[in-house]
């Protein structure tokens, strides 16, 4: 008979998404126009999942799976196609996704930017541009008093310092800048800009909880030599202290998105970082190192820092395993034990999102690494949910996760 690991009353399983990636065909948006200048390895995003025609299907599929909320964002581009120009029918949309979810006795947890911005921003303005402190804080108050009603969690950024770092240091990102200068301007810009949403939103709907979430890889330091730990010390600053420090009382909660192992070691050959690469796993479609123990120690260490309650927004793994993916099964099972074990520590993580509901279109990568519980085939966008789907509902449904002896 196995082991069962029972979690607490109430806590929110899920799962999480984002609009660009599902959606598709985002118009008047800076990725888009980045894709079609080949600026990109893996293609063009297109369609997507169709999740914006699809979302009465993939609901279906979510009640199915039985998860207590799910996370999706607001494609900023759609709701402000021109500056001051807000549509009344992509809100009307979005809406309607937001009513059936709760419908369904589904929480929402939206975020507000998820990487994307709107061509006229990024070409007129950007985050380096002190007026986009405002021009962003307006954005979120017409969200808030048109859609606040049926949202629970905000997420105003999501990871932030990865599209600031690739967009204004390596210039592989939209707005595809390598300027120091106007990196820092970006950091503190949304900083404040974090800082007069969440002012916004609570003064319009005091209910909603709000925060951030920071991409929380788990630095590892011991057996380095004094380079490669002053290389993790730093690279662990820059992800979350260095937008954090900022933002520290003005987050309901902390948003945590892990992965992997981040362990920073010495390679001269790697040119684009100083000499410097993060330790790799060739098996993995991403070459990300698995390391489960190490959401724990991020939960822990979070906590001690913010002592604030925890969501963990993300986490998951890339496999080419079509439907049989066991590796994912065992994947969410090892680091559910070590949230449990967190949780049984004393700290309040209060639910888990499993990244992602669909197989989806992963930025510079394209579509080859595919994270769905659900397979899309996308000729066809034929839905189809892997052996981890059933897998995960029955944590979802039960609440417990069985440890096979």
């Amino acid at each position: 008979m196995p082991d069962k690991l029972k979690f607490p009353e109430g806590f929110l399983w899920g799962t999480a998404t984002s609009g660009y990636q599902i959606e598709g065909d985002s118009p008047y948006c800076d990725w888009q126009k980045w894709e079609q200048e080949g600026k990109t390895h893996g293609g063009e995003c297109k369609k997507a999942c169709d999740y914006w025609n699809l979302w009465k299907n993939d609901h279906e599929l979510l009640s199915e799976l039985g998860v207590g909320t799910f996370r999706l964002s607001i494609e900023w581009a759609r709701i402000e196609p021109r500056e001051g120009e807000f549509s009344a029918e992509a809100m009307s949309h979005y809406r309607e996704i937001l009513k059936d979810l709760k419908e369904k006795n589904i929480k929402t947890q939206v975020t507000f930017w998820h990487w994307v911005s709107p061509l006229w921003f990024s070409e007129k303005y950007g985050f380096h541009n002190k007026k986009s402190v405002e021009i962003f804080a307006n954005y979120v108050e017409k969200i808030t008093k048109e859609l606040g009603d049926l949202v629970d969690i905000v997420i105003t950024f999501n990871e932030p310092m990865v599209p600031l770092g690739m967009g204004y240091l390596v210039g592989g990102f939209p707005p595809g800048k390598k300027c120091l200068r106007k990196f820092f301007k970006a950091v503190n810009n949304i900083a404040k800009a974090h800082i007069e949403s969440y002012k916004v939103i609570h003064k319009i709907n005091p209910k909603i909880e709000v925060g951030i979430t920071y991409l929380y890889n788990w630095y590892e330091i011991d057996g380095l030599s004094f380079f490669e730990k002053n290389a993790n010390k730093i690279a662990k600053w820059y992800r979350i202290d260095l937008l954090g420090n900022k933002i520290k009382e003005y987050q309901d909660y902390v948003g945590i998105d892990y992965y992997r192992l981040g362990k920073i070691i010495f390679d001269p050959k790697n040119s684009m970082h100083f000499g410097f690469r993060i330790e790799e796993d060739p098996k993995n479609p991403m070459r990300w190192a698995t390391y489960a123990k190490g959401i724990r120690l991020v939960l822990k260490e979070a906590y001690e820092k913010y002592q604030k309650p925890i969501y963990i927004m993300e986490n998951g793994t890339p496999t080419n395993l079509g439907l049989e993916d066991q590796g994912r099964i065992e994947f969410i099972r090892d680091h559910l034990m070590e949230v449990h074990k967190a949780i049984k520590d004393g700290i309040p993580v209060l639910g888990y999102n499993h990244w992602s509901l669909l197989d989806n279109f992963e930025w510079l990568e394209g579509y080859r690494p595919r994270f769905g519980l659900i397979e899309i085939y996308f000729k066809t966008m034929e839905r189809k949910p892997r052996k981890s789907f059933y897998e995960y509902a029955k944590i979802c449904k039960s609440n417990e996760v069985e440890i096979k002896g």
